[in-house]
């Protein structure tokens, strides 16, 4: 039994040990980047040599006014609300959807309900890139014409947040379902008995039950809001942080130490979100509630 349970510690640690091997290449790109942000030159050695300690990159960033390309000053703080408000867009339109749709998977049998859950899950086996073109068709017949610019800047960040949102939502629908799969029925039937209606029971009793598919769903969407850089650079007339930090990126006069600085703060939502729901995001991989 010893031995047993010997090679099995010895065998957590390899894993363990290969998983931070693995990790490592992405360990020290974002250690340098961080270094980077403090730093009045990019640090792109493991020696520390080209460090050279100073916090002008985070005072400039938070003065919410840049001069990194070109002299042209950007206001940073918007960029983020940007960022914000399509990630935010994204992450209610796909909690909202995925919730009703993967109750109703769960606990309707409709006809064509097996049918409807297999083409989800053909439509996620379709990569954002190749349904772009026919986005972008759907875009062009969609969007408002001779309204100015106001309206079309407005038509694109709704525009945005529902094709991105639409990514999102047969994956969720899934993860979803899988949680409502796991409610005993005789909650909902207890809800039924004493007279509430479906909808009643779904946000007065299920969604109670289910918090951890909701806050894992939401996470997901969230991040792919905030991370998207393909939808929006198409289809989004302002700037989020992705495009922005590729516009300086990809320009000649860029200063990349506030580059760097800009590319930490992008990363802190994530880093943050990761932290506070570990335990949420490893539920939602097993598909589960407990208790």
């Amino acid at each position: 039994m010893k031995d047993i349970e010997i090679r099995s510690e010895r065998f957590q640690w390899i894993v363990i040990l290969a998983l931070l091997l693995a990790s490592l290449p992405l360990i020290l790109g974002y250690t340098l980047l961080i270094l980077s942000s403090f730093s009045k030159e990019m640090v792109t050695n493991l020696d520390l040599t080209s460090f050279h300690f100073t916090l002008e990159n985070w005072l400039y960033l938070l003065q919410g006014k840049l001069a990194i390309t070109g002299g042209i000053r950007v206001d940073i703080w918007r960029i983020v609300f940007n960022t914000l408000l399509v990630a935010l867009g994204v992450a209610l339109v796909v909690t909202l959807v995925s919730t009703m749709a993967g109750y109703s998977l769960s606990r309707i049998d409709f006809k064509g309900r097996k049918h409807m859950m297999i083409l989800l899950l053909i439509l996620h086996a379709f990569p954002g890139v190749a349904l772009i073109v026919g986005v972008y068709l759907l875009y062009l017949l969609t969007v408002p014409q001779g309204q100015g610019l106001d309206v079309l800047r407005l038509y694109s960040f709704f525009y945005v947040i529902l094709a991105r949102a639409a990514l999102e939502i047969p994956m969720s629908v899934w993860l979803m379902k899988g949680f409502f799969d796991t409610v005993p029925w005789e909650f909902e039937w207890s809800g039924i008995i004493d007279g509430a209606s479906r909808i009643e029971v779904w946000w007065k009793i299920m969604l109670p039950l289910v918090k951890p598919g909701i806050l894992a769903v939401a996470l997901f969407a969230f991040l792919a809001g905030w991370q998207d850089i393909i939808y929006v650079r198409t289809f989004l007339i302002d700037q989020t942080l992705a495009t922005f930090i590729e516009a300086n990126i990809e320009a000649e006069y860029s200063h990349m130490p506030l580059i760097a600085a800009a590319g930490t703060l992008y990363l802190l939502p994530t880093i943050v979100f990761f932290i506070v729901a570990q335990e949420i995001l490893l539920q939602s991989y097993s598909g589960g509630i407990k208790g």
